[in-house]
């Protein structure tokens, strides 16, 4: 009997001794909650100030006027003043939690037995802000040059010396050209952007188809139309070119700002651009399709022909948004050393994408 008191008297000592440990842990992680709950406004007020340092910096380069930095503060000022409300919502629900169930169980099943603070990343001009033990490099707040991928296709053809381009050897549908490449778009002014320059590096395809059962043939220093032997299906010569196009760009466009960027953007908006281009041929091929005994034959040379080494000249572009007409004129003749010279001339579509 005394035993069997005992052991009862020892489960209720241990089962007492359980509830008081369980009452100061849940006491414990009730103060830290609260705790947690002071750093929250203190957290968020050092980013409030840290912002409107910005804005005030921002205001002092003349980057804003005095009402759009009045009203990034205020929105600055809502948005933290939300943060609070919002952060602090959470921790007074989970000491309600801790209180009511009186373990810290239950609280770590559904939500986590720890609570970690997050602190939000601050993204200002010029500035890498250090909130707690977390770094975050700000963005840049105004990017002045921007890259696109840049296609163009149309149709190709010659300007001739004494010829109109009626008379042209070369078909005028037939003849086509095509291009691809990539260029940077940098603002020229600080505060505007109507003005910027535009470069890069294309690659050029362009194509000349004979009429009249012509083709391409070497003859000593001189390139020289022939008629071919045969009855050609397609008689084409392709010049290949690596270019370095720069322009000169006008146009609106749509200045976009927040609290962290500001931004232009051309989308809808009408461009015109102006310029030159300088490179050199890559390569010359001749294509031609025939048919001899009612057999199919292709032959494909690939040779110099005669053509320019160095490639020059001008272009331009005017359009609306992502898409424009394309207009380009090389002012180094096609054919070296030629009689009569030829100047490639194009006409397209452009698209920047």
């Amino acid at each position: 009997m005394k035993k069997i008191t005992l052991y009862i008297a020892l489960f209720l000592s241990s089962f007492c001794l359980q509830n008081v440990v369980a009452q100061e842990t849940v006491q414990e992680k009730v103060e830290q909650l609260i705790k947690e709950k002071e750093q929250i406004r203190m957290f968020e007020k050092e980013a409030l100030k840290l912002e409107i340092e910005a804005i005030n910096k921002r205001f002092t380069k003349n980057e804003i006027t005095a009402q759009e930095a009045q009203n990034l503060k205020a929105e600055a000022a809502k948005n933290r003043a939300l943060n609070i409300e919002n952060r602090i919502a959470i921790l007074e629900n989970k000491i309600a939690l801790l209180e009511r169930n009186g373990t810290t169980e239950v609280v770590s099943d559904s939500m986590g037995s720890k609570l970690e603070v997050k602190i939000f990343d601050l993204k200002l001009n010029d500035k890498s802000v250090l909130l707690g033990n977390r770094t975050k490099d700000s963005v840049k707040y105004d990017v002045r040059t921007k890259s696109d991928f840049v296609w163009a296709i149309g149709l190709n053809n010659a300007i001739i010396d004494g010829q109109s381009l009626d008379d042209s050897p070369y078909k005028i549908g037939g003849s086509r050209f095509f291009e691809m490449g990539v260029t940077w778009r940098t603002r020229v002014f600080k505060h505007t952007n109507a003005v910027r320059l535009h470069y890069g590096f294309s690659f050029q395809f362009n194509g000349l188809k004979a009429k009249d059962n012509q083709y391409f043939v070497e003859n000593g220093e001189q390139t020289e139309l022939q008629e071919f032997e045969y009855n050609l299906k397609k008689s084409k010569l392709r010049m290949d070119n690596l270019v370095f196009p720069v322009h000169l760009e006008f146009g609106g466009s749509n200045k976009v700002v927040k609290d962290n960027s500001m931004r232009y953007y051309l989308d809808k908006k009408f461009r015109f651009g102006i310029g030159a281009y300088g490179g050199f041929s890559i390569g010359t091929r001749q294509k031609l399709k025939y048919k001899v005994d009612g057999d199919r034959t292709k032959d494909k040379f690939k040779r110099d022909y005669n053509t320019s080494d160095l490639i020059y000249g001008l272009s331009a572009y005017m359009g609306v948004g992502e898409t424009q007409l394309y207009v380009k004129y090389d002012l180094n003749p096609i054919f070296t050393n030629a009689l009569v010279e030829q100047h490639n001339i194009s006409i397209g579509l452009r698209f920047d994408l």
